[in-house]
């Protein structure tokens, strides 16, 4: 048998990787409302002309990916509780955010067996909030488009 300080790798590395592909396809889903969005409400004239139209269509952008990190943060949880490694969802939830967004804390210390899930959900969270930079970067980058007339698919 292991002794109780060994980390473990395999057991970690399957539940991070599934709960990183949970976590990708939240964040695609976000992203494909997004561009139905981006692409009916261009359709219609209601953004892409009007600096407040276009303001409050970024707002919501940024709100709807923030939403979306935060349930990512919950599948972490989620994860830290159904390996019994947290007892209860609000301390598993608040350790998750603090590896989501590798801010860190050493207030909650995992066993050894599980430490690894810890940089693995640094990881998820800084690749996804990597999308959601890309995804509200390419909304910007959109609206301006359109308010000078270039077509879509031009540089």
């Amino acid at each position: 048998m292991a002794p109780s300080n060994q980390i473990s790798v395999l057991g970690p590395l399957i539940v991070g990787v599934a709960t990183t592909f949970f976590t990708v396809i939240v964040h695609g889903l976000i992203l494909g409302m997004v561009v139905r969005a981006v692409r009916r409400d261009l359709g219609r004239g209601r953004i892409g002309g009007r600096f407040w139209r276009d303001l409050t269509f970024v707002t919501k952008t940024t709100l709807l990916a923030l939403a979306g990190h935060l349930v990512e943060m919950g599948l972490w949880a989620l994860s830290f509780v159904l390996c019994y490694e947290l007892s209860d969802f609000a301390t598993a939830f608040y350790y998750s955010a603090a590896n989501y967004t590798t801010l860190g804390d050493g207030a909650i210390v995992i066993s050894a067996r599980w430490r690894l899930l810890g940089p693995l959900e640094a990881a998820d969270g800084m690749l996804m909030f990597g999308v959601s930079t890309a995804m509200i970067f390419a909304v910007i980058q959109r609206l301006i488009q359109t308010r000078r007339g270039v077509p879509a698919g031009a540089a």
